[in-house]
């Protein structure tokens, strides 16, 4: 029997949104701006939480994680989704695709353990609220943290490595600006159904799981919170939860409806524009949610604000 070559395929074509063309402009400018804003946002989020000594509490050490966390996710898709707006050339080598593959999956199952653990640290404080300080001592705190990564790094490995045992002999244009698992998988000459699987499977844990868990978390939490008789105790409680529920709500939704939903033969042709919601559109409003529906960050915000303006005064004849 001929053996097979296993893998002809050395590139492959992200077609992006290449069809498109009026727009790529408008998109390419919109795309930049979404990148610099949430950049620029989560990177001032973390200067403020280590600046502020009134913000070193567990929450916004979980928050300025996140931000970290959020910067590099974003970092992963977004340049090269620039690129492909004003190249010509929309080529990416076989180990690159594979390598942006594993660390946007690694990196979003990392995302979806540290919501849920944010959610966790807020379930402590308000139902357990007098040995809230004592369980989440700075060595709990960190080991929590690192925690999400590991999971993420390890679970995200199994479809990945799934994957890219396939065959990849023929077609190489993938309806997508990145490498995502769904597309790859289509192009695929051998039969992908153990890897769709894998994936589904790993998807549930690392996806389905957190959710769940969330749900449940709150769950206690508002059955707390309605017990409290004082409306200013109830509008305190509910003010530390409303913005990671906004930002849990915003990317779980879209990561549920590509990742875990049943899918036909060639995938959703609308996956790209859910995925776009995840990775450009959501990421830059998560500082704006986290700064603005928080008294505390406000306040030192334009506490940090008023003393960088003070200090430029001096500076100026």
């Amino acid at each position: 029997m001929q053996k097979v070559n296993r893998t002809s395929v050395m590139e492959f074509v992200l077609l992006g949104f290449s069809h498109f063309h009026k727009f790529q402009n408008f998109l390419f400018w919109a795309v930049l701006l979404a990148y610099i804003t949430c950049v620029l946002g989560n990177i001032t989020i973390l200067l403020l939480v280590r600046s502020e000594s009134s913000l070193h509490t567990p929450m916004y050490f979980f928050i300025s994680t996140f931000t970290v966390l959020e910067i590099m996710f974003v970092s992963v898709t977004v340049p090269k989704l620039l690129a492909l707006l004003i190249q010509t050339t929309k080529t990416i080598s076989f180990i690159g695709c594979f390598t942006q593959l594993y660390m946007f999956n690694a990196l979003g199952e990392t995302e979806c353990f540290l919501l849920s653990l944010m959610v966790f640290d807020r379930y402590l404080a308000i139902n357990n609220p007098l040995r809230y300080s004592t369980i989440m001592n700075t060595r709990f705190c960190h080991e929590l943290a690192f925690m999400p990564w590991i999971l993420g790094l390890v679970i995200s490995l199994f479809p990945i490595i799934k994957t890219f045992l396939l065959d990849f002999c023929g077609p190489n244009e993938i309806d997508h600006f990145f490498c995502d698992l769904a597309p790859l998988q289509n192009l695929a000459c051998s039969d992908p159904f153990l890897s769709n699987i894998v994936t589904i499977v790993a998807a549930c844990f690392s996806i389905v799981l957190p959710f769940f868990a969330i749900v449940g978390f709150y769950s206690h939490i508002i059955y707390t919170v309605l017990k409290i008789k004082s409306k200013e105790g109830k509008m305190k409680a509910f003010s530390t939860c409303s913005s990671h529920l906004i930002v849990a709500s915003l990317f779980f939704g879209s990561a549920i409806i590509v990742y875990v939903k049943p899918k036909g033969p060639k995938g959703s042709q609308y996956d790209k524009f859910l995925a776009l919601m995840y990775t450009v559109v959501t990421p830059p409003l998560n500082p704006f949610i986290y700064t603005l529906r928080n008294r505390e960050v406000r306040n030192s915000l334009r506490k940090l604000t008023r003393q960088l303006f003070k200090e430029f005064s001096l500076l100026v004849p």
